[in-house]
């Protein structure tokens, strides 16, 4: 999450604290400074309206969803939706051209994903989670989308799911098997798995399968069900892998530290894309405003290089990222896959999303 910003000297000097002791939150340099790290460059083709008010710290994660057929949002046809976090207000949803669909004041939502796999009263649903911060819900709100409806279907809240994590941070889903998993992390590095269901009143369930300490502010996690991964991004530490399977507990292999020119403080999102090259993790490096890519569907994750995302011609670069998402294949007009990554500093006012061709990062990295 963005924080209050420091000097660049007072900045510098912590780089060479980082590698030896990172057990607090950090505030980094390039926390929307417009510090920017080495990279391949690419360019975002589109971008959607700000969010929030001008100066103000709200956009934070988005989540990205394809359908096979057109789906109805809110009255409008669309091929799949981006769904985004607004921290001080709720949720947005997005079409594939970065306009809003909907949006859902539904307080103060901070991490989103989405999944499919479960069904209520007999047809299949687009579930969303998102870590809510909200005073007197702190845990995970649940929502529901009918791929199926038609006229005025839209995303719509269907539960909560309460833990004891005083402050929800990060949050993901992942499939293991038939069984649906929903992953909250906490702002003090509290892991918390849950399995998700349906009960006969088509109510959502949770039952809590697996706590774990990760030992400070953590945020991102990402799961790759091909491998039974676990990953997840300890800001000032780097990034871990766990596995998926609970039963592993607090196991886990450290596959990057938090270093300069590769992941620099805070490490914040994590996402998986896939195509015909091979399945890929993306994480936030923050504190430089660039983006490292690993290889993920070998014997151990395979470090490909990082990327950053400069002004363009039509839509500015980023800087200061908080979280990001990406969808495989077909993703409406993006044919091999998408990317949306959250923009601390928008040239256009305050805080958005900017979409990137999954093609262009891919050539521009060599994949």
């Amino acid at each position: 999450m963005r924080r209050p910003r420091l000097r660049l000297s007072a900045a510098c000097a912590l780089v060479a604290l980082l590698g030896a002791c990172a057990t607090h939150e950090v505030d980094f340099q390039g926390e929307g400074a417009g510090v920017v790290g080495p990279g391949a460059p690419v360019h975002a083709v589109l971008e959607t309206p700000p969010v929030g008010a001008p100066g103000q710290d709200a956009a934070d994660d988005p989540a990205v969803w394809a359908s096979a057929t057109p789906v109805t949002v809110s009255g409008q046809t669309s091929p799949g939706f981006v769904a985004g976090t607004d921290k001080k207000s709720g949720l947005y949803i997005y079409g594939f051209d970065g306009r809003v669909l909907q949006f859902l004041p539904e307080g103060l939502l901070n991490n989103v994903d989405a999944v499919e796999g479960l069904a209520i009263d007999g047809r299949p649903q687009l579930v969303l989670g998102a870590s809510d911060r909200t005073p007197g819900k702190t845990g995970i709100a649940l929502y529901r989308f009918d791929p199926a409806g038609t006229g005025r279907n839209a995303v719509r809240y269907w539960g909560h799911v309460a833990t004891d994590v005083v402050e929800p941070y990060g949050f993901c889903f992942a499939r293991r098997g038939a069984e649906v998993h929903a992953i909250l992390v906490g702002h003090e590095g509290e892991l918390r798995q849950f399995v998700l269901s349906v009960d006969a009143a088509g109510q959502p369930t949770a039952r809590l399968v697996r706590t774990a300490e990760i030992g400070a502010i953590s945020e991102g996690c990402a799961a790759d069900e091909a491998t039974d991964a676990l990953y997840i991004n300890e800001e000032n530490v780097g990034l871990w892998r766990y596995g998926l399977n609970p039963a592993s507990g607090a196991a886990r292999t450290l596959v990057q530290p938090i270093a300069k020119d590769i992941l620099v403080a805070d490490a914040e999102g994590l996402t998986t894309i896939t195509d015909a090259s091979g399945r890929y993790l993306i994480a936030s490096s923050q504190g430089d405003s660039t983006f490292p890519v690993w290889r993920i569907d070998g014997a151990a994750p395979e470090y490909k290089g990082r990327f950053k995302v400069v002004d363009g011609p039509s839509v500015d670069g980023v800087t200061g990222t908080d979280g990001l998402a990406a969808a495989s294949g077909p993703v409406g007009p993006f044919p091999d896959g998408l990317v949306v990554i959250q923009d601390d500093v928008n040239d256009g006012g305050a805080q958005n999303f900017k979409y990137i061709d999954w093609r262009d990062i891919r050539q521009a990295l060599g994949l």
